[in-house]
């Protein structure tokens, strides 16, 4: 798998953004996510969007952060927070995920940011696994669905290695 940085309005990441949105709409029974996201929030050094490549060059997994800081929504200063991740279905069980979770969190300490947050849902127990296995923890409620019941909200402090 090859992961480059893609603009998140780039036409793979677009083709994937449309396939996770459907995802959640069958998981939730709504619209999808509706959170304003804006091509310009991952742009470096205040994001990154990435989307991971098979060895057919086919797009199979996305993943972006964007910067947050203390706002009425929750964010803390320092947060780096994630958006998108996702893996086709015939991607899954290969650890697309989790080197793409460990891409974006190298990225966001690298720019400075303190801590990593996301938020998901209870209808995704893989991710909730997933980023639970990566050393998140669940965090007081933040963001577009921080009223929502369903809404999981998860952080992790991102500190530089120790030298």
């Amino acid at each position: 798998m090859l992961i480059h940085p893609r603009g998140f309005d780039h036409p793979d990441a677009v083709k994937l953004n449309d396939q996770v949105q459907l995802e959640y709409a069958e998981r939730y029974g709504d619209e999808g996510d509706v959170t304003p996201l804006d091509p310009s929030m991952f742009l470096p050094p205040h994001g990154l969007y990435l989307i991971a490549y098979d060895e057919r060059e086919r797009p199979v997994a996305t993943g972006g952060w964007r910067t947050q800081n203390r706002n009425a929504e929750g964010y803390r200063d320092g947060d780096a927070e994630i958006k998108r991740m996702f893996v086709i279905p015939e991607g899954r069980g290969r650890g697309l995920a989790r080197r793409m979770l460990a891409a974006l969190e190298e990225d966001a300490r690298a720019a400075g940011r303190v801590r990593m947050v996301l938020e998901t849902g209870d209808q995704q127990p893989e991710a909730v696994a997933l980023y639970t296995s990566s050393g998140y923890s669940v965090c007081e409620k933040f963001g577009y669905y921080r009223e929502y019941e369903s809404s999981i909200c998860m952080a992790k402090p991102l500190r530089l290695p120790r030298a």
